[in-house]
Order: C-alpha cells, then sequence, then structure tokens
C-alpha cells in the first residue's frame, strides 16, 4: 500500500545530513568508538519514512508527554522532539551519552539513565504516550508495565513481526496466546504496517511490524487473579483448557460442572474462548466473582 507524504525530518544540526542516514550513523559510531551491541537489542533506523511514521501515528505533538525506550542514538527522538513533543527517553547504555549529548541538543529531552525495567512508570504524567523502537529481547515485559501504568494512554512500538502478530490476535487464531489476551483486556490494538530488515543498520535477522496499542483508562484494571486465570488457561497450546486448569489445582470434577455451565465443550482448546466466556467459567469456579 502507498504510503502517504510526510512531513521532512530536520537536518541534524551538526552536519545538514539527515541524522537516520546510513553514513551519517557509521560516522557516529565510528567518530565514538561504538559497536551495536546485539544483547540490548540496538539496531538504528535508518529509513526516515518509517521514522516519521512511527511519530504519526504514536500522535507526537507539541505540548504531548512522550516516553522513548532505548533512544540509541537519539534517531527517533529527534523526530519526536522537532514535532514540540515532550519527551523522556530511558536509555541504559552510558556508552551512549556523548552521542545523545550531541544529537539531542537543544531538543529539551530528558535522558534517563538506567534499566528500563527499573524505570517507575506508574509516576509518568497523565496523557503520556509511548512511542519507541522497543528491545526485542524484553518487549513482553515492557509491554506489560505500559498497560498496568495509569499515566500511559497509548504504545506505538516497533517491535518483531512475530510479537506484532501475537498481539493482534483473536481468539481462534493461530497467533493467540497471553499477550493478545493481555492486550484485549486493557484496550484495543492496532497493525500500522511491516518495516524489513533494510530499514535498519544493522539489519537485524527479523521482520518488524509498527504496533498501536491504545489502552481504555476508563475500565478499571483487570483483577489479578483473573490474569492468572487466563495465563493458565492459555499456557499449554496442545493441552485442553480443561487441563490446563487441572494444573492450577482446581478440581477435576467442578471443571467439567463449569464448563458445562458456559456452553464449552469438554475438550475445547483455551486459545479458542473469548475473554467474556473465560471469565463466566472463572466466575463459576469462584476464582472471580
Amino acid at each position: 500500500m502507498t504510503q502517504p507524504d510526510l512531513p521532512p525530518t530536520p537536518p541534524d544540526v551538526t552536519s545538514g545530513a539527515p541524522l537516520y542516514s546510513p553514513a551519517r550513523v557509521r560516522e557516529l559510531l565510528t567518530r565514538h568508538g561504538l559497536r551495536p551491541t546485539k544483547s540490548l537489542g540496538q539496531n538504528f533506523l535508518i529509513d526516515g519514512n518509517i521514522l516519521r511514521l512511527i511519530a504519526d501515528a504514536g500522535g507526537a505533538a507539541p505540548g504531548v508527554p512522550v516516553l522513548e525506550v532505548g533512544p540509541g542514538l537519539g534517531v527517533l527522538t529527534r523526530e519526536i522532539a522537532s514535532r514540540g513533543a515532550h519527551v523522556t527517553a530511558l536509555e541504559k547504555d552510558e556508552r551512549l551519552r556523548p552521542v545523545l549529548a550531541e544529537t539531542l541538543t537543544g531538543l529539551g529531552v530528558n535522558v534517563v539513565w538506567g534499566d528500563a525495567l527499573d524505570f517507575d512508570y506508574a509516576g509518568l504524567a497523565p496523557g503520556t504516550r509511548v512511542i519507541a523502537n522497543l528491545p526485542y529481547y524484553i518487549t513482553g515485559v515492557l509491554l506489560s508495565r505500559f498497560m498496568h501504568a495509569p499515566g500511559i494512554v497509548s504504545a506505538t512500538v516497533l517491535v518483531q513481526k512475530e510479537v506484532g502478530g501475537r498481539l493482534a490476535a483473536r481468539p481462534g487464531d493461530d497467533a493467540y496466546g497471553f499477550l493478545s489476551a493481555l492486550a484485549a483486556l486493557h484496550g484495543t490494538v492496532r497493525h500500522v504496517r511491516d518495516v524489513p530488515r533494510g530499514a535498519f543498520l544493522p539489519a537485524p535477522d527479523v521482520t518488524s511490524s509498527v504496533l498501536r496499542l491504545d489502552f481504555d483508562r476508563t475500565r478499571p484494571l483487570p483483577d489479578p487473579a483473573f490474569l492468572k486465570f487466563v495465563e493458565a488457561a492459555l499456557h499449554h497450546r496442545r493441552k485442553t483448557l480443561r487441563n490446563n486448569l487441572r494444573l492450577t489445582g482446581l478440581d477435576g470434577t467442578a471443571i467439567d460442572a463449569a464448563l458445562a455451565g458456559v456452553g464449552l465443550r469438554p475438550d475445547v482448546r483455551g486459545e479458542d474462548v473469548p475473554l467474556a466466556e473465560l471469565r463466566a467459567l472463572a466466575a463459576r469456579l469462584g476464582v472471580v466473582r
């Protein structure tokens, strides 16, 4: 599908060339003596159209509080901040201090140095939007943190295509699992577009996808007991729902009666059951009210 024309990214202030250009990225890495670290998921975007698309889809606009995880060289950060958003960027790799000091000069970005897994997401300002090229190795954990943070209203993220498929999957789909259910319990998921490997330097081993998750903050957060029930129901894809629940210690006779009570077959698999029916089943079993 043809993408609409998007406004150009401002050139990097130090060179006149866009910061996302492959030559500029290589020059920065070489001059600062850096190599991308695979264990930190460092694959830097070098496609200006993708950068602008992510910023647009994420709602980067004047005055909007934005959280970015893993700014790297500041490529996406500059695109977001240049639109007037108030950006907080979490970065773990201390080697990038001089790079970000250079590339984010004059943009008012608040860079927080430390592990994203240790950050207090609950303290973010109401209306915060996450816009990030997430480190692939902690994607699931971070998405869960975003979902549970009351101030975060959306997350527009670049993730592995496989993860994106799981996030957007519905009951009955091959990719449906606990991450799909978790996303649905907190709001809605929209697939924005796939991103080829060549849009990064170095190129990752997999295709990526841009997803936007919108969190419905008018809903109460899901009952932790129900989340555990759903996780157990979906834990082993090749087992029936009954057998998955038996592994939690629930009585088999009670499970059989509850399944019959909500009109589910005794051999149904958890990934084929809509969340509303799982909730009704959990209520019959006394897991939730």
